[in-house]
């Protein structure tokens, strides 16, 4: 089963007819918002709005763990985000799409970054925190749309809400060498990883982030709005291409994160952490 989480601006998906809607609530609280069970294009999904349904959540007040909770609870394989970046590179322009492949975590304040803890200990790897064949099958999607999808990028994740200084943005550039910069993708690819479901985000690139000299160039919020549409377009089309061909199968592992990783005996655990463990590895 494949779930859509649609970032700024994506709160519904054109075309998808709704089958049911699935108002969960998880041992972590409320998602995001119900999440749609319906078809799109002869083919079964899920979709869940990141922000809500009405963009009430900032990045910091998403569910992360409710929201990955509910989509594994309901059978979710893989995950495909949508999310608007900043460009910290003059080859990703904005209107481009990128896919992520590495996270740099600059998230300073609180996030419920993982399902474990609470008396169950677990150290998954994240060296490859994305699903490479669920991305390869993204990026035939986009050249069989003639669009351009720039690959084997890094993602440093910013608290928010605030949209960063010049200093901060020079430093993720130049020091840390990443290529995109967006507020709410950490802690939602490791906590898919947790739940052993393929993620992958097609970053829709707005802006140059402020590391210009040319404050023209600064993003702004109407900046980020007046460039998005036409780019959301071009980021639906190959998601609907990806949707209607064959499902990509993941060679990567990631449905078998778990193996190993779980170092408190399953025997001695709670029944509330047995439950806990039996979602996640299911």
């Amino acid at each position: 089963m494949l779930a859509i989480i649609g970032g700024t601006g994506i709160y519904n998906i054109d075309g998808l007819i709704t089958v049911e809607k699935h108002d969960i609530t998880t041992p972590f609280g409320e998602p995001s918002a119900e999440i749609v069970r319906g078809v799109y294009h002869g083919k079964e999904i899920l979709f869940l709005p990141r922000h809500g349904s009405n963009h009430q959540l900032l990045p910091s007040e998403v569910n992360y763990k409710a929201n990955i909770w509910a989509l594994k609870s309901l059978g979710v394989k893989q995950i495909i985000g949508l999310s608007a970046v900043g460009s910290l590179q003059q080859e990703v322009k904005p209107g481009d799409l990128a896919i992520a492949d590495q996270y740099f975590d600059f998230v300073k304040g609180h996030r419920e970054k993982s399902f474990f803890g609470n008396r169950l200990v677990a150290h998954v790897s994240t060296a490859e925190p994305t699903c490479s064949s669920l991305a390869d099958g993204i990026a035939k999607a986009a050249v069989a749309c003639d669009i351009t999808l720039h690959r084997n990028k890094t993602y440093a994740c910013v608290d928010g809400p605030r949209l960063g200084t010049k200093a901060e943005s020079l430093f993720l550039k130049n020091a840390v060498n990443a290529d995109l910069v967006g507020m709410t993708n950490v802690p939602e690819v490791f906590l898919a990883r947790e739940a052993q479901i393929c993620y992958c985000t097609i970053g829709i690139a707005t802006d140059y982030d402020c590391w210009q000299d040319d404050p023209k160039h600064h993003v702004t919020v109407e900046q980020v709005i007046s460039r998005y549409g036409s780019s959301l377009a071009k980021a639906k089309q190959v998601l609907e291409t990806y949707i209607q061909g064959t499902t990509a199968m993941c060679s990567s592992r990631c449905n078998h994160s778990l193996e190993c990783a779980v170092l408190t005996p399953i025997e001695s655990l709670s029944e509330e952490n047995k439950h806990l463990f039996e979602v996640l590895s299911s």
